[in-house]
């Protein structure tokens, strides 16, 4: 089912202090996955939201230029599982999880925490599953073309348009993140 006519789709922490919304192209081109990978469930667990598990966290992968902070983006922080994992943006005044970048403006992507969105059913059906439990301990893709495809024609269009420097997660002139990233030491992330 096609989704209907896009419009711009409102986002927020849990307090409401950090708000902004999902530009309608954002929101038009972006793609809905759910995510069972161990990293996004840690996540989740280090920001106290409910255990997604059995089931994946709900993300909507679009382009940081469609992420729009409207207010209180000094409430960003920045989270790393590892020295080398992911962006996992929040809300430090109330630690909500809201979103998870690459390391680099120039990798223009954002996967959106879908729960912080006003209206999920806006987005329309999750169309790929990623690290999908298999019952011998392996995991597999479901259906991962569409979020493959998206992500890299989003990335390229970014890229080649430029409108990866138009991001609230990094400085458009020195392409450093706008907070400094809390890397989790082994034993808290081995607890999660």
């Amino acid at each position: 089912m096609a989704r209907a006519k896009a419009t711009e789709l409102a986002f927020a922490c849990s307090c409401g202090a950090l708000a902004g919304h999902l530009t309608a192209d954002a929101v038009r081109t972006g793609t809905r996955v759910g995510c069972h990978c161990p990293d996004c469930r840690a996540a989740e667990l280090y920001f106290d939201q409910p255990d997604p598990a059995p089931g994946p966290v709900d993300i909507f992968q679009t382009s940081p230029d469609g992420f729009v902070i409207d207010r209180g983006a000094e409430h960003l922080a920045l989270m790393r599982l590892s020295p080398k994992g992911l962006f996992r943006w929040y809300s430090k005044c109330c630690n909500s999880p809201l979103a998870t970048t690459l390391n680099s403006a120039k990798k223009p992507f954002v996967g959106v925490n879908v729960r912080r969105l006003a209206d999920p059913d806006a987005l329309g059906r999750t169309r790929a599953y990623g690290f999908v439990p298999q019952p011998d301990g392996s995991r597999k893709h479901r259906n991962i073309a569409p979020a493959v495809y998206g992500l890299l024609t989003r990335m390229l269009a970014g890229r080649l348009s430029g409108r990866w420097r138009k991001t609230p997660f990094f400085d458009s002139k020195t392409g450093e993140p706008v907070a400094k990233p809390q890397v989790l030491d082994k034993e808290t992330r081995a607890a999660l």
